[in-house]
């Protein structure tokens, strides 16, 4: 099975300069947990609800004041429609996260989630070991 059969094809995105409050507004509006930030069409970066936690509520930043750009995780792995969805499963597992941006042509088309491996008949025992090796390394308290 290829990404483009699984991925969510309306991505919501940011632009960096973006506020860190209108992109928690955006999330919570879409019921998403991250967020690519895009400049042109291109991905840039990615915000993830962990980091508006992290780098702005608990650094006590002025989250209307906060650009994305800043709280943004710059490093942001991705796949492409055309590859197979298991590769996108291995990324997962290596970088240790449970969402993907599509890029075709260095541009978003979509984004693939855990959970859209888990709606996947094909996919779920892919998506229940990648969902395994992630939560191997969380941290309990």
């Amino acid at each position: 099975m290829k990404v483009r059969d699984c991925m969510t094809d309306a991505a919501v995105s940011v632009g960096a300069g973006e506020s860190a409050a209108y992109c928690a507004r955006l999330m919570a509006r879409y019921n998403v947990g991250c967020l690519p930030v895009l400049a042109s069409g291109r991905v840039q970066g990615i915000v993830t609800d962990r980091d508006l936690v992290v780098r702005c509520v608990a650094a006590e930043r002025d989250a209307s004041r906060l650009p994305v750009g800043q709280i943004m995780t710059c490093r942001v792995a991705t796949v492409k429609p055309e590859d197979d969805v298991l590769r996108a499963v291995h990324l997962m597992q290596r970088e240790q996260i449970r969402r993907l941006p599509v890029v075709q042509g260095g541009k978003l088309v979509g984004m693939i989630s855990l959970a859209d491996l888990f709606a996947e008949d094909d996919c779920t025992m892919e998506a229940a070991d990648c969902l395994c090796e992630i939560s191997k390394n969380i941290k309990r308290i």
